[in-house]
Order: C-alpha cells, then sequence, then structure tokens
C-alpha cells in the first residue's frame, strides 16, 4: 500500500493515531546560536484554494505529490521546520516527516483567493488552543490591510487576539502583514518599501504584548530602511514562483545580512522550483544561511 493510502486508512479506521503522531513525535529546537537563519517549508497555500505555482494552476491539486515536495523538502540538511494546516501537519506527522522539526499552524484562511470576501480573512484554521493540543510552535497570520475594505478590521482583530493567546502560552505569534488593495477586482499587495514599513508598524502594536510576535515579510527593495521600522525578528517569504531563481537568492541574501532577518520560510519558490529539482532549490536557499 502506498503512503497515501496508508494515511487514507489511518483517516478511516485509526483517526487516533493522528493525534499519537503529533504528541509523540521529536520536538524541534530553536537554534541556540544567536546568529543561526532558521529554514521553514511552507505549504498552506491549498486551504485558500491557492493551488497554482508558477504557469500551473493546479500545481498544488495532487496531495499525493505535495505531499512528496513537503517530505524531501524537509529531509535536506539545514531545513528547521515546517508551517502548514492542520491537514498538511497532520499528514507529514505520520509520515514522520516532521520529526526534529519545528512546526507552525496556519491559522486564518477563510480569505479565499479571488472571493468576494478574500479579506474577511477568518480563522478557519488554527486557533491557539489548537496550537497547543498538537504540540506546534507557533501560529502563523496572514494580515491583509485594505482601507477601502470594511472587512479589514474583523481580520485585523482577530490577528490581535491570536497574538495574545499565543503569547499567553509562551509559542510564537507570525504576523505576515500587506497593505492590500483590489485592482481590477482582484486583491494585490503593495510591495513598495514605506507599503511594508507600514504594515509592520501597525502590526507591531497587536495584541496587550508583542514579546513573542514575529513577522513574515516580502524581499523588497530597500530592505535595510524597511526592517528598521521594527525590533521584531523577521522571516523572509519567498512569494511567487520565479522564473530567474538565481535572483531570487540574489534578494534572499541581501535580506538575511540585516541583524533583524532571522532566515527564510517558504513554499512554492522551493517546492516547485523551476526544472523540478526541489531538493537543489532547497539546497541553494540553505547555502544562503
Amino acid at each position: 500500500m502506498t503512503a497515501i493510502g496508508q494515511i487514507v486508512q489511518v483517516r478511516a479506521h485509526e483517526p487516533q493515531r493522528i493525534a499519537a503522531a503529533l504528541r509523540d513525535r521529536v520536538r524541534g529546537a530553536m537554534p541556540t546560536d544567536p546568529d543561526a537563519k532558521l529554514m521553514i517549508i511552507a505549504a498552506d497555500h491549498p486551504a485558500r484554494g491557492a493551488l497554482a505555482a508558477g504557469a500551473d494552476p493546479m500545481a498544488m491539486a495532487d496531495r499525493g505529490d505535495l505531499l512528496g515536495r513537503c517530505v524531501e523538502a524537509l529531509s535536506r540538511p539545514g531545513v528547521h521546520g515546517f508551517l502548514g494546516t492542520a491537514d498538511m501537519i497532520e499528514d507529514l506527522a505520520l509520515l514522520g516527516a516532521l520529526d526534529g522539526k519545528l512546526v507552525l499552524g496556519s491559522m486564518n484562511r477563510g480569505g479565499l483567493a479571488g472571493a468576494r470576501f478574500e479579506l474577511d480573512d477568518r480563522f478557519t484554521g488554527y486557533d491557539a488552543r489548537g496550537v497547543v493540543a498538537a504540540g506546534l510552535d507557533g501560529g502563523k497570520m496572514l494580515l491583509r490591510l485594505d482601507y477601502d475594505d470594511p472587512a479589514t478590521i474583523r481580520t485585523l482583530e482577530a490577528c490581535a487576539h491570536g497574538v495574545d493567546e499565543l503569547a499567553d502560552a509562551g509559542l510564537m505569534a507570525m504576523v505576515e502583514p500587506f497593505i492590500s488593495g483590489r485592482v481590477d477586482g482582484r486583491v494585490r499587495n503593495d510591495l513598495t518599501p514605506d507599503a511594508v514599513i507600514r504594515s509592520i508598524a501597525i502590526t507591531s502594536g497587536l495584541g496587550r504584548t508583542s514579546a513573542y510576535t514575529w513577522l513574515k515579510l516580502p524581499c523588497v527593495p530597500e530592505m535595510e530602511r524597511v526592517m528598521a521600522a521594527s525590533t521584531m525578528p523577521a522571516l523572509i517569504l519567498g512569494g511567487e514562483v520565479s522564473d530567474d531563481a538565481d535572483a531570487a537568492l540574489v534578494g534572499w541574501a541581501k535580506a538575511l545580512a540585516i541583524p533583524a532577518v532571522k532566515g527564510l520560510v517558504i513554499g512554492r519558490s522551493l517546492l516547485y522550483p523551476p526544472g523540478g529539482d526541489v531538493a537543489a532549490a532547497v539546497d541553494n536557499a540553505v547555502g544562503l544561511l
């Protein structure tokens, strides 16, 4: 029986094994070296209906293929952890791929890609209680701020509560902020340095404490000026799959030279790289650290 077949059998007949796999896995740990940089693999896009990678609009639709790519990426030396929704984390835990890794649960996935309600990004994934119960190391929140969309305030408030609840548990609250707007009816993120700085300022003030808040930020021009906007540690996200992988590596390398940047959290760029060699793409990114 294939690994996917075994997972289906567990889900159908022994679902209690999922909690056991999470409970019994070897937990990861933050590097003790204060200058160390993290490499986190991300795969939470499908839960928002965002299945595209590069030119393929359904690249992430085959769960067996996606899990195989994640397992390969997580097996590479220098990879510290994984970020995903409960279904992905549970599948990977059953496969043993999360042993010794930091694991972050994706929390708000209600802002479905392309939906009219996309910016009302409710917490339909993990909540803080679920992050704690699963033995995870933190939770990640997407915070898109559209000054013209009233739904933004609900997401803003929910993320503030998420920051509070994760801090109460002593766990990382990773917030991914953008200043966003609609262009021809579609949500687009403003990746100018000033917009990213403004999003950082807003995120920094969320909740009754920022002690456990980390930032997940795009790699944009003037990253030194951008990172001067906060004292919070940050991880750089990968974004869309680039046709020029070398240029992406150069951008990540420049960002990693900034002390407040503590690593990378990359998804499709490494899981679906041009040429299809996941191991090589991950190794090249790890090499930057």
